[in-house]
């Protein structure tokens, strides 16, 4: 067998790489749309704070016998509004409150978790389990995250308004509340489409590295959102791919995926950087 047919294609005969594949593209390009606006919005704590407050939710969910998609979405929105609240009607400052109120959640979710008697495994909480899911939870992740990312992508000029001048998007007429607490929400349906391929921990980097990757990259916003969900569709690709070879976690390969490809975008722009400040000299002393 040739490499790439070693390295690239035998993997995926296997039914749980396909699955594995699947889930992890889909989980990679609605993070990678929303991370572009949290980047920009400067929200990239507000996805921690999000992605931990969702556990006692999924417990409490399992007490009641919900889905548990349906508890990590109503924990998750609830700690958005609880921090939006704490934000205007206290001195504490937003990064603070955040803090507080995510750390206070994920701990509270901590001690019901080993208090209840679940077959859920806490690993695959925190850290998703991408080769074990199956179809009915691919099912689950795309009926979340292709309408997110619809809506994110119709609205992404509304969205953008808003983050950066509320005042003049008010203005001219936006609702700029319900566009608020609707980035909000789509946050809260992203964390519970990714919950069981990536878990509540490894989402997080996967809300901040594509967006950061695109910000380092280019200047005009819908060239920042190819270049987002092109890494992170290559990365899930590839850490798909050496998870397999290497038997590692699926989530933290992708993850260590991202992070090169960070710092391979940093290095290229620091050197682009490096090359306009030598032409400005350069020009400086023509003149």
């Amino acid at each position: 067998m040739s490499l790439i047919e070693t390295w690239f294609l035998s993997p995926f005969a296997h039914e749980f790489m396909q699955r594995g594949l699947i889930v992890a593209v889909l989980v990679g390009l609605v993070c990678a749309v929303l991370s572009c606006f949290l980047v920009l919005k400067g929200w990239s704590l507000m996805g921690d704070a999000v992605s931990h407050a969702v556990l006692p939710g999924i417990v409490l969910a399992h007490i009641l016998s919900l889905p548990l998609a349906i508890g990590a979405f109503a924990a998750g929105l609830g700690c958005s509004v609880g921090i939006g609240y704490l934000k205007q009607n206290s001195r504490v400052k937003e990064d603070t409150v955040m803090g507080i109120v995510f750390s206070g959640m994920f701990a509270l979710g901590l001690v019901l978790f080993v208090k209840v008697d679940s077959d859920q495994h806490l690993m695959h909480i925190l850290f998703g389990n991408m080769l074990g899911v199956r179809w009915a939870d691919i099912a689950e992740t795309a009926l979340i995250a292709v309408p997110t990312i619809a809506i994110m992508l119709a609205k992404r000029r509304d969205f953008l308004l808003v983050s950066f001048d509320p005042a003049h998007a008010r203005a001219i007429g936006l609702p700029v509340a319900a566009l608020h607490f609707g980035l909000l929400i789509l946050l809260a349906l992203t964390i519970v489409a990714a919950l069981k391929a990536v878990g509540i921990i490894l989402v997080v980097a996967m809300l901040i590295a594509p967006g950061a990757i695109g910000y380092l990259m280019t200047r005009q916003f819908d060239r920042m959102l190819l270049v987002a969900t092109g890494v992170a569709t290559v990365s899930s690709v590839l850490g798909t791919l050496l998870s397999f070879h290497l038997d590692a976690a699926t989530g933290p390969c992708i993850v260590v995926v991202q992070a090169g490809f960070f710092l391979a975008a940093l290095a290229l722009n620091l050197w682009r950087a490096s090359r306009r400040a030598s032409l400005s000299v350069s020009i400086s002393r023509v003149q």
